[in-house]
């Protein structure tokens, strides 16, 4: 091969590794965005597990007291009833 036959093929392997690189480059920052991205979504996950526990405490508690009301009024009306068949 004469020089310029030289010259040519390391331009064309020189613009190939560069082409390379660049693919390389963008890859690598896709794949970083990526993995941003997914540890963002898995926080909000995180964060919305613990608002749904803290929603389920709160609603046990709800239904708690919801349950402690009723048994008083259900005491209050036997006291009633009692009440009123003594009277008659």
């Amino acid at each position: 091969m004469n020089d310029s036959g030289w010259t040519d093929l390391a331009g064309v392997v020189g613009a190939g590794g560069v082409f390379l690189f660049l693919i390389v480059v963008v890859w690598q920052i896709a794949a970083t965005w990526r993995a941003r991205m997914l540890a963002a979504r898995e926080e909000q996950y995180k964060q919305l597990a613990m608002k749904y526990a803290q929603l389920l405490e709160d609603n046990v508690e709800l239904h708690r007291r919801t349950l402690d009301e009723l048994t008083q009024a259900r005491g209050s009306i036997a006291s009633m009833e009692k009440m009123m068949r003594e009277i008659e």
